[in-house]
């Protein structure tokens, strides 16, 4: 049975992510562990025929991409603020590419979207904050959002199904 399977901001081959999310990212010494280890943590859950949305942030550069590459499961990339390699590279690794995304009336982005959009939607499952939650007015977690930053999920995709329940 075909899954389907949410994960932001991987970064694959980005040096400065190390000390930008030092907390998070300190299993890692180098950039180059932490891009074999996050193929090996993908793929030891995600098989060739489960479906990926990959919330944005995949790789900061061509070499990044080649490890996105080996990446199990057909893949759709919601394109974050880091994607800017040209269209073609983000082509031949993943079967679709959107700006956002729907499912269940679950938006799909990468920054997180406006508050003023949560009657049309029940939830956002975004990425971009890496360690940071939406908070709101009075300073709480906004249960509303749903961070799936690798940060936050032990840098292995989730399970749609298994976020989902117990929230909707």
């Amino acid at each position: 049975m075909t899954k389907v399977y949410l994960i932001a901001d991987t970064h694959f081959n980005h040096t400065n992510i190390l000390k930008h999310e030092s907390m998070s990212r300190s299993r890692w010494d180098s950039v180059d562990q932490m891009n074999i280890d996050l193929v090996a943590y993908w793929n030891s859950i995600v098989s060739p025929n489960d479906r990926v949305y990959h919330l944005g942030d995949v790789a900061m550069n061509n070499k990044g991409l080649q490890f996105a590459a080996q990446l199990n499961g057909s893949k759709v990339l919601i394109r974050g603020n880091h994607d800017n390699e040209k269209l073609t590279k983000y082509v031949a690794i993943f079967d679709d590419i959107r700006a956002t995304h729907e499912i269940d009336r679950v938006i799909l982005s990468h920054i997180p979207v406006h508050e003023n959009q949560k009657h049309r939607y029940r939830a956002n499952i975004h990425g971009h904050l890496h360690s940071r939650k939406v908070l709101d007015s009075l300073g709480n977690i906004d249960p509303w959002y749903i961070s799936v930053s690798a940060e936050l999920i032990n840098f292995t995709p989730v399970e749609f199904n298994k976020l989902i329940r117990g929230i909707l």
